[in-house]
C-alpha cells in the first residue's frame, strides 16, 4: 500500500499540471445562481482553481474549512483574476478581495470564517454584492 501511495503522490500533490474538477453545489446570491465546486479537503483547498485557463461567468469554487479562522489565499499557479468573498457561518460576506493571477500576495479574511467563495474578478461588484450580503445554499444550512 505504501508503495502505491508513493507512486501516486506526485499526481496528488498541489504541483499538479492541470486543473482539478470537484463535485459542485448550487449557491444563491439574491436572484443569482452560482455553480460552485466544493473544496473540502486540505489538498483540494491547496490546489483550488490553479491551472484553469478560464471559468464560466456563473461558476466558482467554495472552500469549506472545519473551523472558523482567519483564512488567507494567494494566486500561485492561478491563471485567471479572481475575487474572493470571505463568508461567515450564516452565509454573510465579511469582505471581498480582488486577486491578481500568478502572485503570492496574501488576501485574508477580516475576521474568522469557515467559507471562501472564489469567482471571476468583479463578479460580486457586478451583481451588487458586498460585505453584509447573504448567500444561501447547502454549506450555510444550519445543522441540528
Amino acid at each position: 500500500m505504501l508503495a502505491v501511495l508513493t507512486l501516486l503522490w506526485p499526481a496528488l500533490s498541489p504541483a499538479q499540471s492541470g486543473p482539478q474538477k470537484l463535485p459542485a453545489t448550487t449557491l444563491t446570491a439574491g436572484m443569482h445562481l452560482i455553480h460552485a465546486e466544493v473544496a473540502r479537503t486540505e489538498l483540494q483547498r491547496e490546489i483550488g482553481l490553479m491551472h484553469r485557463p478560464s471559468m464560466a461567468a456563473g461558476d466558482g469554487m467554495i472552500f469549506v474549512f472545519e473551523e472558523p479562522g482567519v483564512q488567507c489565499f494567494w494566486m500561485r499557479n492561478t491563471l485567471i483574476p479572481l475575487s474572493a468573498a470571505f463568508i461567515d457561518d450564516d452565509g454573510r460576506i465579511v469582505n471581498i478581495e480582488d486577486m491578481k493571477p500568478q502572485t503570492d500576495d496574501p488576501h485574508c479574511s477580516k475576521k474568522p470564517v469557515r467559507f471562501v467563495l472564489e469567482m471571476n474578478q468583479g463578479w460580486f461588484a457586478k451583481k451588487g454584492l458586498g460585505p453584509g450580503s447573504r448567500l444561501g445554499g447547502e454549506p450555510f444550512a444550519k445543522k441540528p
